[in-house]
């Protein structure tokens, strides 16, 4: 086994409020769709959502809900004005409002969303 990412699959109960979520309002471009699993157009790690039942059948663990805060995908702004105005453009489509843009001690500007499920994602600036 190589020590690298090659896919990141966001395991879901609602696969069309997700699909639509990830395509029209993060802008993700469909390049697979088999209705029970989509993966988006995405540079270097693959990028795909599938309906949690696909997988049952090799585990239950596949039926169990989620709980809490398991992952996190960051989304990067060309620069902390961008960090506001990405913000706003995501809560007004559909977006979980989590916490408004913030300077972080990181040297960063960062907000928080969430997508249908619940999953909590940030979108961020360095601040330079």
């Amino acid at each position: 086994m190589k020590p690298e990412i090659n896919l990141i699959t966001i395991w879901t109960d609602e696969i069309e409020k997700m699909r639509n979520f990830y395509s029209q309002v993060l802008g993700f471009r469909i390049i697979n769709d088999l209705g029970n699993y989509v993966e988006f157009e995405n540079s270097g790690v693959r990028f795909a959502i599938c309906l949690r039942n696909v997988m049952v059948g090799y585990s239950n663990e596949y039926s169990k809900k989620a709980a809490g805060q398991s992952f996190e995908l960051a989304f990067p702004c060309e620069n902390p004005n961008d960090v506001d105005k990405s913000f706003k453009q995501l809560i007004e489509m559909g977006a979980t409002l989590i916490h408004e843009p913030q300077d972080m001690p990181w040297n960063q500007r960062t907000a928080l969303f969430a997508d249908p499920d619940g999953n909590i994602h940030e979108i961020f600036a360095e601040i330079i």
